[in-house]
């Protein structure tokens, strides 16, 4: 096990245990800010212990100590996100309630179900609070050490590599799909239901290429399982500083950027107080020195934005994963 993976392990396991968090230090209060009269409602559309998990629960307590009120996770999975970020947009916008939202429901949902039962502009962006890298690597038996040499394989074998993703439609898939769009080359897709099953075809050869979260890939590249190819944002990540970006591997990739992201929404009715109030503790829970060495234990950097940059984020997002479902022609239901 190493230390990456035991330290993440680590973050993890606290912060799903955290429940109120006498620990943080009170933050300072403006005599103009909002502050909530009941118990704060963080809702995370998916299962407990995963990163958009750790992070509502690592605010929540945050938000305790800074606002002198109880703030609560509730994990509201299924649907790939949609659930529990539909359960959000029907609450009122009265700062009680709070998405913790990633790409799945809140760029990815909107271009590939046909039966989704919220709109974007139903939700109102507050800021992002972490960004993590993608990997793509490759088994150790296929001899291939970076994007160039991939590139260089696939032309010459046409129809011989296959690659592994968590799921149709998941952000790893369109990773994988954006890359072939560029390059115009082809892999055959093996979905998987989640990244372990996923993880584990590729160490056990049966799937050539895997592209996935930076965990759980990364300790097994560093115990040479397999062979780390590239993160797919465009600078190099603090965890993997010898791994190359995407964007270095060839002129077509010049600006590819995806990575996995969580920040926070309120519903569209909530008035400017409550998102400023709600902006400024997030600031303010970014920069402090603990957050930052949970964040980086978890692999990622963050990423801390006005209401403003935020929503111009999403609005980026959702167009450039739009366009990579359109090419794909990807629809599916909500289930």
């Amino acid at each position: 096990m190493t230390t990456k993976s035991f330290s993440r392990r680590r973050i993890l396991t606290g912060a799903a245990a955290l429940s109120t968090a006498a620990i943080l230090p009170r933050a300072s209060l403006g005599a103009g800010d909002w502050r909530p009269t009941e118990t704060v409602r963080l809702i995370v559309p998916a299962a407990a212990g995963g990163s958009t998990d750790v992070m509502g629960r690592m605010l929540a307590a945050h938000l305790q100590t800074a606002w002198g009120q109880s703030a609560i996770v509730e994990n509201r999975s299924g649907g790939g996100g949609t659930i529990g970020t539909a359960e959000v947009v029907r609450n009122k916008g009265d700062g009680h309630t709070i998405l913790v939202g990633n790409p799945g429901p809140n760029a990815i949902a909107y271009s590939i179900f046909r039966n989704l039962t919220y709109k974007s502009d139903q939700l109102q962006p507050v800021s992002n609070l972490i960004r993590i890298p993608n990997i793509v690597s490759s088994h150790p038996s296929t001899g291939i050490k970076s994007i160039p040499e991939l590139i260089a394989f696939i032309k010459a074998n046409p129809d011989k590599l296959n690659y592994a993703s968590s799921g149709v439609g998941q952000s790893p898939h369109l990773t994988a799909a954006w890359f072939l769009q560029l390059t115009g080359l082809k892999m055959q897709h093996v979905p998987f239901r989640g990244a372990g099953p996923a993880l584990q075809a590729a160490l056990a050869g049966d799937i050539q290429i895997l592209f996935d979260n930076l965990y759980p890939t990364l300790p097994q590249v560093e115990a040479g399982k397999l062979t780390g190819l590239c993160v797919t944002t465009p600078e190099r990540s603090a965890s993997a500083p010898n791994l190359p970006t995407m964007r270095d591997g060839a002129p077509e990739l010049a600006k590819f950027d995806v990575s996995s992201w969580f920040g926070i929404f309120l519903p569209k009715a909530a008035p400017a107080p409550v998102i400023d109030a709600l902006n400024k503790e997030i600031k303010v829970f970014l920069e402090r020195e603990d957050t930052k060495k949970n964040i980086a234990a978890m692999g990622a950097r963050t990423d801390y934005g006005t209401p403003q940059q935020f929503s111009d984020f999403i609005t980026a997002e959702t167009a450039k994963f739009g366009e990579i479902i359109k090419r794909e022609g990807l629809q599916m239901d909500v289930n």
